[in-house]
């Protein structure tokens, strides 16, 4: 068989039934292959390299599960980066198929279309592996390998290059079958020194990130015997229940962390904590991540377990009671402290009207794309998240117009969530474009876009830090219901929460793609609530 249709049946052995595309010529013969494999893997192409690249990543995201693109070589690969770069943030499992030049011409800068310097390069310093692929008989073990990489240890994206002339080269061919990732045992030594250090602890707090989203059961059993606080902020959402009397938001965990004597990180870089809440010598922390290098990163924890956060808290809760100190209930303290933050919360009440609408609508399954924008802002703070890999951030990375594609890539994942993504006008308009491939595949997220007519942050920065000289942040939109009739979709405007509750509720039920917009002005400045101060150690008075 042909390189390109061993790389499709592996592909699908694996368990990639979509393949997020833009064809080109590089990859003639690939899409050919793909074309007899339709009955396995479905190709959702569209309107944008960078489109494809987001779909992906909104696919992984919301599964776990690998997800794949692919798209042709040099500006073609170049327009997913932004993709790659936030999957490599997010530890999102992506997999990029990118095509190449004819391989006896890799390196000659002969100036052939799509030619770029040392594409497999640039790949890899995106990617946690990359590898070319170099013919038929070669590629299911490169195909595996890639596999492999996805599902073992940090799950972060990887990348394959074909050359055109590659794809087509017929060889004998050994397919392969499932490739499983590699296993890492459990840290029996570390668990129980966890224990001990845990279970003596008076004021224990747990933190959670994207790490900890396969290991929501151990960790909300972990937390009741404890009777630890359990925070997260973007990636962690929904690891514990919202509602569950332990969980708490980021001006809880602000306020705990200043108090707390031991601290349990699940799969977190614990970066803001660290380096910015602040550590001391009373602090004693215990970190579980699958990376080794985030445990020396920044301060080497007291315990530092390698591994699988699922299994090392499922190992956890078989130890710690064996060390666990008897505690009374916090349940009636951090209500008092949820009430607290929420006095503090108010000053946002614009933002916090619109996020109570939208969480009223979205069924407790739905899944919520949060973009860069006034209401996104807000929603890591008060947006009340249930269940796991129903929250989807850029994470750090802060990667603003990707909600459109993303929302589609969830939505082509999970077809049976609603999906909805909140969209600034600005962020919106930079994959406009896949509303297209929503219609054209039928695939029905939901997009509301807070129209401020602004880049609002950017021009609040420049109001407030540099005398209200305001400077490439104006912006002059479309008529976004024609729009949204022109692509063919239900629009809808809604200037109320009220209105916006019932416009939801249409788009929900009409089962296809639909365009929200939500007409606003300034809103009050949310970052003194995001951006907390250093706590530890505690300031002394002053003299």
């Amino acid at each position: 068989m042909s390189t390109a249709q061993a790389v499709v049946r592996s592909l699908a052995v694996n368990g990639i039934d979509t393949m997020f595309c833009l064809p080109g010529v590089q990859n003639d013969p690939f899409f050919d292959a793909l074309f007899d494999s339709q009955d396995k893997i479905r190709a959702i192409h569209a309107r944008h390299e960078q489109g494809a690249a987001y779909m992906a990543l909104g696919a992984a995201m919301a599964t776990g599960k690998p997800a794949a693109y692919g798209v042709v070589p040099g500006p073609g690969f170049l327009n997913t980066t932004a993709a790659l770069a936030t999957a490599y943030s997010a530890n999102a499992p992506v997999l990029a198929v990118i095509g190449q030049i004819p391989l006896p011409a890799l390196g000659r800068n002969l100036g052939l279309l799509h030619e770029i310097p040392d594409q497999l390069g640039i790949m890899r310093t995106l990617t946690k592996w990359a590898q070319r692929i170099h013919g038929a008989a070669e590629a299911p073990a490169t195909v595996a390998e890639a596999f492999r990489q996805l599902r073992s240890g940090r799950k972060r994206p990887v990348g394959l290059e074909c050359s055109m002339d590659v794809w087509a080269q017929q060889a004998p061919v050994a397919l392969q079958g499932p490739t499983a990732g590699t296993a890492i045992p459990v840290d029996d030594d570390g668990v129980e020194r966890a224990a001990r250090l845990l279970g003596g602890a008076r004021r224990p707090l747990i933190i959670v990130g994207g790490g900890a989203l396969d290991a929501a059961e151990h960790v909300a059993a972990v937390a009741e015997m404890l009777q630890a606080p359990v925070a997260s902020h973007r990636m962690g959402r929904g690891v514990v229940d919202w509602r569950h009397p332990l969980a708490v938001g980021l001006g809880e965990a602000h306020r705990l962390w200043a108090e707390a004597d031991a601290v349990l990180a699940v799969g977190t870089r614990l970066q803001t904590q660290q380096m910015i809440w602040g550590v001391d010598d009373a602090l004693k922390i215990v970190r579980i991540d699958i990376d080794p290098e985030e445990h020396s990163r920044l301060r080497k924890p007291d315990v530092g377990i390698v591994g699988d956060a699922a299994a090392v808290m499922a190992r956890l809760r078989e130890v710690l009671p064996q060390h666990n100190a008897k505690r009374d209930s916090r349940s009636e303290e951090m209500h008092a402290l949820k009430a607290w933050s929420a006095d503090r919360h108010a000053r946002l009440a614009p933002q916090l009207a619109f996020i109570a609408a939208l969480r009223a609508e979205l069924p407790e399954n739905g899944i919520y794309v949060e973009e860069l924008t006034q209401i996104g802002y807000v929603s890591r703070l008060a947006f009340p998240t249930y269940k796991p890999r129903t929250y989807i951030s850029t994470g750090y990375q802060g990667t603003l117009g990707w909600g459109v594609a993303t929302a589609i890539g969830v939505k082509a994942a999970r077809p049976d969530a609603p999906v909805l993504a909140v969209c600034g006008d600005g962020g919106f308009m930079f994959n406009v474009q896949e509303l297209s491939s929503a219609v054209r595949h039928n695939i029905g997220a939901v997009i509301v876009v807070f129209n401020d007519g602004a880049f609002g942050n950017v021009m609040r920065i420049q109001k407030q830090s540099y005398g209200n000289r305001t400077i490439g942040v104006d912006l002059a939109n479309p008529d976004f219901m024609k729009l949204a009739d022109s692509f063919g979709i239900m629009g809808q405007r809604a200037t109320t929460p009220e209105a916006l509750r019932a416009a939801l509720r249409k788009a929900f039920a009409s089962g296809g793609p639909a365009l929200i917009e939500v007409p606003v002005g300034e809103m009050p400045d949310p970052w003194p609530l995001l951006a907390l101060p250093k706590v530890r150690p505690a300031a002394k008075p002053a003299a």
